[in-house]
């Protein structure tokens, strides 16, 4: 879906751009009746409203669709993954990358499964291109253990 409604939306805003449209169409004579109906419908429709000095242009009515239809901003590790599940960037923050590194880990590895370097590395490429990175991430957050001899890895605490 397009969002080229907003730059309309918000070219409503702009009072320089609004003069600018209304000199472009020009002012054609409308008849009482007809100029009646077109204000009432821009009141029903929210653009006008009516005052004591007569109708004015609603600002915060236009201000309010685009608050309604602005998109929301991701939260949590979706902030730093593609559409499919894989990280495009690294949290500058510990505790986004620490969470990060708990929702790979918690879909990537088996609670008290033991892994070798090229298991868990297989593992771990649906996450990333940089196996190296994330598994090193994963270590040295504790999310993962890994054996001295560097043979095994499994999730922290959930095994010998």
């Amino acid at each position: 879906m397009s969002d080229r409604w907003r730059g309309v939306v918000a070219a409503l805003l702009n009072p320089d751009l609004r003069a600018v449209l209304a000199e472009t169409i020009g002012a054609s004579e409308l008849s009482d009746a007809r100029r009646a109906r077109a204000k009432a419908r821009l009141r029903e429709i929210g653009l006008l409203s009516e005052t004591a000095g007569g109708d004015v242009f609603d600002e915060d009515f236009v201000r309010s669709i685009l608050a309604e239809n602005a998109p929301t901003r991701p939260t949590g590790v979706v902030r730093f993954l593609d559409r499919d599940g894989r990280i495009i960037r690294w949290p500058v923050r510990f505790d986004d990358l620490l969470e990060l590194l708990q929702w790979v880990a918690a879909r990537a590895l088996e609670p008290s499964a033991a892994y070798t370097e090229a298991e868990i590395n297989e593992r771990l490429a649906a996450f990333t291109d940089d196996v190296a990175l994330l598994r090193r991430h994963l270590v040295d957050a504790g999310v993962v253990a890994r054996t001295p001899s560097g043979s095994e890895y499994r999730l922290a605490g959930s095994g010998p």
